[in-house]
């Protein structure tokens, strides 16, 4: 049953990282002079080949767990 809940997650993850709705925001700093520095915020999206690939693993282990569970 835990393999088939996992792979139902991760399909769902994937799906959203391979349609572009999942973003990260990622903090870079820039610019640091002695005390003083300076930070930029860079808005990334996961890549859908990514996405792609978690959807097909959690696929994988939706069937894994069915085959299991018999």
């Amino acid at each position: 049953m835990g393999l088939i809940i996992a792979g139902i997650l991760l399909i769902a993850i994937g799906a959203a990282a391979f349609t572009g709705n999942l973003n990260f925001t990622e903090n870079k700093e820039v610019l640091k002079v002695g005390e003083f520095s300076a930070t930029v915020k860079q808005e990334k999206t996961v890549p859908q080949w990514l996405g792609g690939a978690g959807a097909l693993l959690g696929l994988g282990l939706v069937v894994a767990g069915a085959m299991r569970k018999r």
